[in-house]
């Protein structure tokens, strides 16, 4: 009933990503942007409503940033090792079990999404648009992140702790789950913060769990 995955030793690293330099004027400017990739989408937002956004002139940008490819490249990249340095540090806890690993893993995503939700949406959403090398190195994350959460749960079938379930598919449906926040954010009758994550956790974490 579980698939074929990847022993712990053949587990890739996860690539290194050097963040740029950030001034406070490029940090408003990625903020802006991370607005209106979310609602416009990357592709259709220009330069032009950018700067208009920020309230400079379009030729400005250019003395902060490079191009609207580098600002996707941030936002991605931002997130993606944030999530990613948190994941090393629950995967090496030996106070934790699978399951305390997943929960911890899981409140970090949905933190995210609820108090970071323009770059977070970003990320999720809209890093196909990334060029190269970027895409490669950000899809290599991607892939390594996901292998990880994998052997988490492997390693919980393993000990009893979770049920005798496919660990990739456990993955895709908890992420994608989290991925859903943003229907609620759009929602004009949601429930607090605090009571949404709460039920999520408590739906995505006993589902793995196994009975008694």
């Amino acid at each position: 009933m579980i698939h074929t995955i990847v022993t712990i030793r053949n587990l890739p690293k996860m690539p290194p990503i050097k963040p740029k330099r950030n001034s406070n004027k490029k940090d408003i400017i990625i903020s802006k942007a991370a607005r209106l990739f979310r609602d416009k989408g990357f592709a259709a937002t220009s330069m032009r409503d950018l700067a208009e956004n920020v309230g400079v002139e379009a030729a400005s940008l250019y003395n902060h940033i490079q191009s609207k490819a580098e600002i996707l490249q941030e936002i991605c990249f931002r997130v993606a090792n944030l999530l990613t340095t948190h994941l090393e540090k629950v995967k090496t806890d030996t106070q934790l079990n699978a399951i305390g690993k997943i929960e911890a893993i899981l409140k970090m995503h949905i933190d995210q999404m609820l108090k970071n939700r323009d770059e977070a949406h970003v990320a999720d959403r809209e890093w196909r648009h990334l060029p190269e090398p970027y895409l490669s190195n950000f899809k290599a994350q991607r892939k390594a992140y996901r292998q990880w959460l994998a052997y988490i749960i492997h390693e919980g079938i393993e000990n009893k702790e979770i049920k005798p379930i496919d660990p990739p598919t456990a993955v895709i449906i908890m992420l994608h789950s989290i991925s859903c926040i943003e229907s609620w954010h759009r929602s004009e009758q949601k429930i607090p913060e605090a009571q949404l994550e709460k039920n999520m956790i408590t739906i995505l974490i006993d589902g793995l769990k196994c009975a008694g």
